[in-house]
């Protein structure tokens, strides 16, 4: 099938472009799988259409208040209760003893980058009918002919740069590896309830989104990994020929192969791969 929408049909695909029925692809299955897990893990990691914008939402609970509580107003990270000691030069032996929670966010293993957490409430400075959004809206731009859109635009900003100057986002620590969402910020500001709002990029799970091994890239890159590892296999009979003088050449494949796989990488992160954001401030 040209369209492929399973792991069997994209496997069936890598190999007739390498020549089967017609040709033996000598690679066994146990490969193949472990291949077309390589080829689907790096289209999640670098290409931008392997990933999903997500806002996931999380109800503060309680018992994650009072945990948080039991030690301390912050919520920091760590695992465990240490000390020791260190030497200091002209000071002597010095004793430290440090502390961490435990108190973390479990983030689905699907989650592979979280950008921001929104603020635990939507103040804007007031939330009441003294809200100042409230109050612009009810004196200016009701009457839209008394108010300059620019105007307006500017008193917006202003607000803005305002509200995040009172009340700032929080600050957080996240590692894809552990899948632990800390936040810096003091618990007694968190009351059981209140909901957290988290940007983040999921990555698309093919068994819902089969449309994942018909991409171009997946189906390009897997039938090269299945070349280089056809080479790969074949290597230990270089300089053997077959019935009909035909001489078998695993190195060429291999190195084919590999030349195959780096064009297509270049291409990936020159085409379809996020461009990093600067870092400003």
């Amino acid at each position: 099938m040209a369209n492929p929408s399973t792991r069997q049909e994209l496997a069936e695909y890598g190999k007739r472009q390498l020549g089967a029925p017609v040709l033996e692809i000598n690679v066994a299955d146990e490969q193949v799988e472990d291949l077309l897990d390589d080829a689907i893990i790096l289209y999640q990691d670098r290409h931008m259409e392997g990933v999903e914008l997500m806002y996931l939402k999380h109800k503060i609970t309680q018992d994650f208040l009072d945990a948080t509580r039991a030690r301390g107003d912050d919520l920091s990270i760590g695992i465990t209760t240490s000390t020791g000691t260190t030497n200091i030069t002209g000071v002597g032996t010095t004793s430290f003893v440090f502390e961490e929670n435990q108190n973390f966010i479990q983030i689905p293993d699907a989650v592979i980058g979280i950008e921001r957490v929104f603020k635990l409430d939507n103040r804007a400075i007031s939330t009441n009918m003294f809200n100042i959004n409230y109050q612009l809206f009810l004196n200016d731009v009701y009457f839209f002919s008394s108010m300059e859109l620019l105007s307006y635009v500017n008193v917006k900003k202003y607000l803005e740069d305002l509200d995040f100057i009172l009340h700032p986002d929080k600050a957080i620590r996240w590692n894809r590896r552990q899948n632990r969402l800390y936040l810096d910020v003091d618990a007694s500001s968190m009351q059981a309830g209140d909901h957290l709002i988290i940007r983040c990029y999921r990555m698309l799970d093919p068994n819902d989104f089969p449309k994942v091994y018909n991409d171009r890239f997946i189906k390009r890159y897997f039938t090269a990994l299945l070349k280089k590892q056809w080479g790969q296999n074949m290597m230990k009979f270089q300089g053997v020929k077959l019935p009909g003088g035909v001489e078998l050449n695993g190195r060429q494949m291999y190195e084919d192969g590999v030349s195959e796989i780096q064009a297509i990488e270049e291409k990936m992160n020159n085409e379809f791969e996020l461009p990093p954001l600067d870092m400003i401030g």
